[in-house]
């Protein structure tokens, strides 16, 4: 029996590269996203690959569609092996200008929907006495980003969360591990949200983005996907990918340097 793995946010980017991969490696693909046409593609490019794939359209805040996910995923192949948890959002915009409806967003989206595929798909791994759990965080999560408090405290508490579960669940045959990406060159501007006091202050946001994605800082989709594989296969705990490893380093050894540089750089 192959094994399988179940994605969140496998519609596009990251979640799509990690599906096509894990494909080629020989799994069977449970497929979890919003928007059913994108989801419908790419379980599409999973069987032109010559392997199985299940697209179940999910709203991961949702714990009732996540539950629906999960026992489906079950029905259709037996057993699940890897949950790969990739669905998340991201904002920009100083804390004077980010709602309480923003952080809700974020925390329901980034963690909730982490906390909520975990609680559906646990009691599952722990009568298999095995599965992988990867949290797919940020940067983020290491370290803070300037105009970022909403996003980063969701981050943060996916790192949190994701450190913890490590060390309940390694004893019960369970492994637990996160994945660290920096900037994402992917479809990231039609997805990510700005704050700002005012339209020119919004788009002054975007295009600083904008210039971020076409910087030698980023990651592509494949370079996250290829590090799923690996600790995955490698059962590594923590990986920060790319150059996004200097800066979480950085901020470790030297933390008061790294704040006063983002000071004043904020000006």
């Amino acid at each position: 029996m192959l094994p399988t793995v179940l994605i969140t946010g496998a519609s596009q980017g990251c979640g799509r590269e990690t599906a096509l991969l894990f494909a080629r490696k020989g799994y069977n693909i449970v497929l979890a996203a919003r928007k059913l046409d994108r989801l419908a593609a790419t379980a599409n490019e999973v069987r032109e690959i010559g392997k199985s794939a299940l697209a179940i359209p999910t709203d991961v805040t949702d714990a009732e569609q996540v539950e629906y996910l999960v026992q489906k995923a079950i029905e259709f192949y037996e057993k699940i092996d890897v949950l790969v948890n990739n669905a998340g959002i991201c904002l920009t915009g100083g804390m004077e200008h980010t709602t309480l409806e923003d952080f809700q967003q974020l925390m329901n989206v980034n963690f909730f929907g982490y906390v909520n595929t975990i609680k559906a798909l646990l009691p599952h791994f722990l009568s298999r006495k095995s599965g992988t759990i990867v949290n797919v965080g940020s940067f983020g999560g290491k370290m803070p980003l300037p105009n970022m408090t909403a996003y980063c405290a969701s981050k943060y508490a996916v790192t949190g969360l994701t450190d913890t579960l490590r060390l309940e669940l390694e004893s019960k045959g369970i492994n637990v591990s996160s994945v660290q990406p920096g900037v994402i060159n992917s479809d990231f501007l039609e997805r990510a949200q700005f704050r700002g006091g005012d339209n020119s202050g919004v788009e002054a946001s975007r295009q600083q983005m904008s210039s971020v994605l076409e910087s030698n800082f980023v990651s592509q989709p494949k370079d996250i996907a290829e590090t799923i594989w690996n600790v995955v296969k490698n059962k590594q705990s923590e990986v920060v990918v790319g150059p996004a490893v200097l800066a979480t380093e950085t901020y470790r050894l030297f933390p008061g340097l790294v704040q006063f540089m983002m000071g004043k750089s904020l000006g």
